[in-house]
C-alpha cells in the first residue's frame, strides 16, 4: 500500500509542475530571439586565454555571462520546431499520467480484493474456532460426567469388596466348622478322605477314561499312520547303506598263500614281533586268501591293518622292518583320522566345518556303539534326518548338522563325562548355532524337545540304531534290561505274570481276572508304557501288550 501511495504522490507532483508549465501563455513560451547559439571551439579557447592568470572568481556569486552578438554562422532553432517538441512532450506526459492512473486504480482494486479475501478467511477461521471451542466444551462436560460416574462406581466396588471379604471370612469359618464336623462323623482326616474319594472316582471313571484313550489313539493312528509310514520308509530307503556292523575283527586280503610264510617268519619271530608291537592277534588259518586281525581296541586294530597292508606290499617282512612300519603308521594316525573326518563331511554334504571339529569327527572311524561303527552310523542317520527334514519342511541345515554332531561327545576322551554334555561343550567351543546345540542336548531326551528339528534328529538316531543288525550289546546288559521290563510290570497287584519277548521289543502282561476289569487293560498298558520309557534305556521302541482272560471250570458229578 505504501508503494502505491508513493507512486500516486509522485505523479500528482509532476502533474502540478506540468500544469504550471502548460498554463503559460504562448507568448511567454515562444522566445524566438533567445535561441541557443553554438560557439566555435576556437572562440571559447581565446576567451579563456584572455582572462588574467591571477584573478579569482568571487565565492557564492555567479559569474556574469558575456554578451556577444551571434555571428552570421550561428544556428538558431525556429519557433515552429520548439512548439512541435513541446507538444510532443506534453502528449508523452499525458500518456504517462493516464497509465499511472490506470495502474493506481488496478492496484487499489487488487488491494481491496485481497483485503476482502483476508477478512472472509479470518471470519471463517474465527467461526471454526468458535465451533471447536463449543465442541471441546461439550466433550469436557461429558468427561466430567463420566469421571463422576466412575468415582461413584469405584465407591460401590469398594463397598462390595469389603462385603465380599467379610463373606469370605464368614464362609471360611463355616467351611472349617463343616470340615471338622465331617471329620468327626466320618472318622477320616481331610487328606485320607481326599485319597478315598479319588480312588472311587478313578474306579468309577476308568471305563470312560479307557474309552477316551482308545478313541484318541484310533483317531491318531488313522491320521498319522499312513503319512508316518510313507515318510519313514522313504527316509530309510535313502539312508540305507551297504554294510554290516563291525565288531572286533579287521580283514586283510593277501595275493597268495605264500605270503603267510613270510608273515610267520623263522620260528614265528615275524608274527610274534607284529603281535607284540601292535597289541593285536593274527589269525592265518581262517581263509587261504585272508588274514584276520582281532583286538578290542579299534585304534590298535586299524594300526595293525594298515601296517600289515604296507608290509605285504613292500615284501620285506622282518622284525626291524615291522618296527619301522608300525612306528610310521602310529605317527600318521592323526592324518588318517583327519582324512576320515573330511571324507565323512563330504559324504553327508556339510562344508565349512572347522579343522578341529573335522579331526574329532575323524575319530569316529575307531569308535563303535554296540558294535556299530560311528562313521557309518553318522552317515546313515544324517541321510535319514535330511530326508525327514525335506519331507516335513524343516530347516535342513540344522537337522544335518545336528545328526552329524549328535555323538561328537564320544570323542572327548573323558570317560567320566556324559557324552551328551561333552557334545554340548564341544559344540559351544566351536561356536555352533544354538539350534544345533539343542539337537545335541536333546537327542537322548535328556531335555524336552525345543524344536521339530531336534525331534527329527532324535527320530533319525533311533531309526539307525534300532534297525535289525545294526547293533549288538553285552549279554549281561541284555539280561538286565529284560529283567527290568518284567519287574516294572509285576509291580502292579493285578498283574499275574509278565514276559519280555522279542529281544525286549515287546512286554506281554497277563492280568488276574478277579482283581481287574476290562477297562483296566488300557489304563494299565498306558501306565507301564510311561514307566518303561522313563526307567529303562532301550534301543528302539517297546510294545506293551496287556491281556485279561477270565476262565471257569465246572465238573459233573459221578
Amino acid at each position: 500500500m505504501s508503494f502505491f501511495s508513493n507512486l500516486s504522490t509522485l505523479f500528482t507532483t509532476d502533474d502540478k509542475g506540468k500544469k504550471k508549465l502548460g498554463n503559460k501563455p504562448a507568448h511567454q513560451t515562444q522566445q524566438p530571439h533567445q535561441a541557443k547559439v553554438a560557439v566555435a571551439p576556437h572562440q571559447a579557447q581565446s576567451a579563456n586565454q584572455s582572462a588574467p592568470q591571477g584573478s579569482q572568481k568571487p565565492v557564492g556569486k555567479p559569474e556574469p555571462r558575456p554578451s556577444f552578438t551571434p555571428s552570421p554562422k550561428t544556428e538558431v532553432k525556429s519557433p515552429v520546431n520548439l512548439d512541435k517538441v513541446q507538444l510532443e512532450a506534453e502528449a508523452i506526459i499525458r500518456d504517462a499520467r493516464a497509465k499511472a492512473r490506470e495502474i493506481i486504480v488496478e492496484a487499489k482494486d487488487e488491494s481491496l480484493e485481497i483485503r476482502s479475501k483476508v477478512e472472509k478467511e479470518t471470519r471463517r477461521i474465527e467461526q471454526e474456532m468458535a465451533n471447536q471451542q463449543r465442541e471441546l466444551q461439550k466433550q469436557l462436560d461429558k468427561l466430567d460426567f463420566r469421571f463422576e460416574q466412575i468415582n461413584q462406581k469405584e465407591e460401590r466396588l469398594d463397598q462390595l469388596k469389603k462385603e465380599l471379604e467379610a463373606s469370605h471370612i464368614e464362609l471360611d469359618k463355616v467351611k472349617t466348622k463343616t470340615l471338622q464336623r465331617l471329620e468327626e462323623i466320618s472318622g477320616y482326616s481331610k487328606d485320607k478322605a481326599k485319597e478315598v474319594l479319588f480312588e472311587g472316582l478313578e474306579k468309577k471313571l476308568s471305563h470312560d477314561f479307557a474309552q477316551m484313550v482308545a478313541q484318541k489313539e484310533e483317531a491318531a493312528k488313522l491320521e498319522a499312520d499312513e503319512k508316518a509310514q510313507e515318510i519313514l520308509i522313504e527316509a530309510m530307503r535313502h539312508g540305507a547303506t551297504d554294510y554290516v556292523a563291525e565288531y572286533t575283527i579287521s580283514v586283510v586280503n593277501i595275493p597268495s598263500e605264500e605270503i603267510k610264510g613270510k608273515i610267520i617268519g623263522k620260528s614265528g619271530r615275524n608274527i610274534h614281533t607284529f603281535e607284540r608291537r601292535t597289541g593285536t592277534e593274527i589269525d592265518l588259518d581262517s581263509s587261504p586268501t585272508e588274514i584276520k586281525i582281532s583286538s578290542f581296541d579299534p585304534v590298535r586294530r586299524e594300526i595293525a591293518r594298515i601296517s600289515m597292508e604296507r608290509l605285504i606290499k613292500d615284501g620285506r617282512i622282518q622284525p626291524a622292518r615291522i618296527e619301522e612300519i608300525v612306528e610310521k603308521v602310529e605317527q600318521e594316525i592323526d592324518r588318517i583320522t583327519f582324512d576320515a573326518g573330511k571324507k565323512l563331511i563330504h559324504e553327508v554334504g556339510v562344508y565349512n566345518i572347522p579343522n578341529g571339529l573335522i579331526a574329532l569327527l575323524g575319530r569316529f572311524k575307531y569308535r563303535f556303539s554296540y558294535g556299530q561303527n560311528m562313521i557309518k552310523h553318522t552317515i546313515e542317520e544324517t541321510k535319514i534326518g535330511t530326508k525327514i527334514a525335506h519331507e516335513l519342511g524343516l530347516d535342513v541345515n540344522v537337522v544335518k548338522l545336528g545328526c552329524l554332531l549328535h555323538d561328537i561327545g564320544k570323542t572327548s576322551g573323558n570317560q567320566d563325562e556324559n557324552h551328551v554334555n561333552a557334545g554340548v561343550r564341544i559344540a559351544k567351543q566351536f561356536n555352533m548355532a544354538q539350534e544345533v546345540i539343542d539337537c545335541i542336548a536333546q537327542h537322548h531326551e535328556d531335555e524336552p524337545f525345543s524344536s521339530p528339528e531336534s525331534m527329527a534328529v532324535y527320530i533319525a538316531d533311533a531309526i539307525s540304531g534300532a534297525r535289525p543288525g545294526a547293533r549288538y550289546e553285552n549279554h549281561e546288559d541284555y539280561i538286565k534290561r529284560l529283567e527290568s521290563l518284567e519287574a516294572i510290570a509285576m509291580s502292579y497287584e493285578e498283574v499275574k505274570q509278565a514276559y519280555a519277548i522279542q529281544a525286549g521289543r515287546e512286554l506281554r502282561v497277563l492280568l488276574l481276572p478277579e482283581k481287574s476289569k476290562d477297562d483296566d487293560v488300557t489304563v494299565l498298558a498306558t501306565k507301564i508304557r510311561d514307566r518303561v520309557q522313563k526307567e529303562v534305556i532301550v534301543p528302539g521302541s517297546v510294545t506293551v501288550t496287556v491281556i485279561r482272560e477270565f476262565r471257569d471250570q465246572a465238573m459233573t458229578k459221578q
